[in-house]
């Protein structure tokens, strides 16, 4: 135990708490939230700096995203957002190269930012069956024994 461990260690004896503190691990919280003008994202942003941990604050207006960065807890990060008084929900968004199938009703959307479609778990969305690969695999730019068709 270095002079450090040993000195956290006396203060938390004296201040007679005995326990370790758990360390909270380092996170980046998106949320989507409601934003209209530079107004609105520097309240935001100001908001979610408030947050207890938060390293940093990013607010991208275009993409009506927020992200946060430290050692915050998404839970407190959504409620102080809500607390701005606009819509917020988590991120909602993978980059469609995530899902086998980003044109199925439930995962596209007209509102997400390009290049990017709704998350989902359904497994038959998520992932190409075997003879979906196959054929996939059959037209493949790498796959140097493919049939080219022009």
């Amino acid at each position: 135990m270095g002079v450090s461990g040993t000195l956290e260690y006396l203060s938390d004896l004296l201040a007679g708490t005995g326990k370790k503190k758990k360390k909270k691990q380092l996170n980046t919280v998106a949320v989507k939230i409601r934003m209209d003008c530079e107004g609105c994202a520097l309240k935001v942003k100001k908001a979610l700096s408030g947050v207890k941990g938060a390293k940093s604050v990013d607010v991208d207006l275009k993409q009506q995203k927020a992200t946060v960065y430290g050692y915050v807890d998404a839970k407190k990060v959504l409620k102080a957002a809500q607390a701005t008084g606009k819509k917020v929900e988590p991120w909602p968004y993978v980059p469609y190269t995530m899902v086998a199938h980003p044109y199925v009703a439930g995962v596209y959307d007209k509102k997400a930012p390009p290049n990017f479609v709704r998350a989902t778990n359904d497994p038959a969305v998520v992932a190409l069956n075997p003879v979906e690969e196959q054929y996939t695999l059959m037209f493949s730019d790498e796959n140097p024994n493919a049939c080219s068709i022009m």
